[in-house]
């Protein structure tokens, strides 16, 4: 017999593995066999198709969220402990930190919308509009001129779409505003009311904030809630995901006397359940995948029990027992890597495309999939992501191979004796 070169030998290992896949007509009843393992390849399709669509939705609803919160919520807040702090010293300090884009001084407190017979819980929110958009998206859709002419004394509020939207206000609108800390009298503390008059609206992209906020010029809120004293101070960064060193920064450059909260702490517990929802749904998922893979295991018992002649034949052609196994191995792992491979590929055009493909369902048969009154946000985003892919192709080969080693190992146990005795 001639001897074969290892090259040579993979070569013909591959071929037979390949022909074994696609069941080519030794046998007529090959193609039921043909027809279970593409069925095998495309439940694998799916599993990794689902994955990665799911896992993509939900990094884009992490960082759409992020965003918008980050829109509004500043990606670190500096609270001092005393009223007896120089507000422009506080700011220079911390403007001087390397990584610091903007700081903006505000004043916050809590208060009742009152218009008429409907009252509404309102955060306050007093800032000072050319320092804010350094630090926030709030101010973006108000041109430059209305920016400039929204002065104080005159108690001009701009209001949250949703609340415009829930109560009909338009511009010009005067409705009160009922501030805890009161007036003193002989029955007690009464709350004190102030008319404001609607200067215009603001809209965050986020439900909650349009629906809980409401601006006013930082001097006005001074007098409002009759103190002199900043809340505190807002600070934008160069790069968010650094937030917690430069808030380290911030605190040393300040020394005691101050809170320092950032983002990643203020939303600490939404984030971990997000990260959390995630890695479970990989978890269950994976499953489906790895039911579909481990379908290879009766494929390929039927293949062995139906090649048993053509397995005697190479054995006494000189074939060992390992490339028998081989043979059947390739051919599992062949199987997950093509279901792996048109999954991935469908997977991420759909995740890619997945918000126009949604939005096309949506005007198709008029109905929304995140009602606005409901979710945080009113589409539904998509981000695939290569940390993602990749473990995703890794685990769906690893289970592919794993699922080949029983039936391969029991094909290479064959004794070709027994098999032709019985041909």
């Amino acid at each position: 017999m001639i001897k074969k070169s290892k090259s040579q030998v993979f070569y013909y290992e591959w071929m037979l593995a390949w022909r074994f896949v696609r069941s080519s007509k030794f046998h007529q009843k090959n193609h039921f066999i043909s027809f279970i393992s593409w069925f095998s390849l495309i439940g694998i399709a799916l599993g990794v198709m689902a994955l990665i669509v799911v896992l993509s939705v939900m990094n884009g609803f992490q960082q759409e969220v992020r965003n918008k919160m980050l829109a509004v919520v500043s990606h670190i807040e500096v609270y001092p402990t005393s009223d007896a702090v120089d507000a422009r010293s506080v700011m220079q300090k911390i403007m001087a930190i390397e990584g610091v884009k903007g700081v903006a001084p505000f004043v916050s407190g809590q208060a009742l919308l009152v218009r008429g017979d409907e009252v509404k819980g309102i955060l306050v929110r007093g800032i000072i509009p050319e320092y804010e958009i350094q630090v926030s998206d709030l101010l973006n859709g108000l041109p430059i001129i209305q920016r400039e002419n929204w002065k104080p004394g005159e108690f001009s509020v701009l209001v949250g779409l949703e609340i415009a939207k829930k109560w009909e206000l338009t511009k010009g609108d005067s409705f009160s505003l009922v501030v805890p800390s009161g007036n003193s009298t002989p029955v007690g503390i009464l709350p004190r009311f102030k008319n404001v008059r609607v200067y215009d609206f603001f809209d965050t992209g986020h439900f909650d904030f349009n629906n809980n906020l409401l601006l006013l010029h930082y001097e006005d809120a001074l007098k409002v809630f009759r103190t002199t004293a900043v809340s505190g101070y807002r600070v934008k960064i160069d790069d968010y995901l650094k937030t917690p060193q430069i808030g380290r920064k911030i605190e040393h450059a300040l020394g005691e006397g101050f809170l320092i909260r950032d983002w990643t702490t203020q939303n600490r517990h939404w984030f971990e359940a997000v990260v959390i929802e995630k890695r479970m749904m990989f978890i269950i998922l994976t499953l489906i995948v790895a039911v579909a893979a481990f379908n290879l295991v009766s494929i390929l018992v039927m293949t062995v029990t139906d090649k048993k002649s053509v397995i005697a034949v190479m054995r006494t052609l000189g074939a060992s027992p390992r490339s028998i196994m081989f043979i059947f191995m390739l051919q599992g792992c062949i199987l997950g890597f093509l279901g792996s491979l048109l999954g991935a590929t469908t997977g991420l055009l759909v995740a890619y495309h997945l918000p126009d493909i949604l939005k096309f369902l949506e005007n198709l048969f008029s109905f929304h999939f995140l009602p606005e009154t409901v979710y945080l946000i009113t589409f539904i985003p998509s981000q695939p992501l290569w940390s993602d892919f990749m473990p995703i192709i890794l685990i769906t080969w690893l289970l592919s191979l794993i699922a080949t080693l029983y039936p391969s190992w029991q094909a290479s146990r064959l004794n070709p004796v027994d098999i032709l005795r019985h041909e």
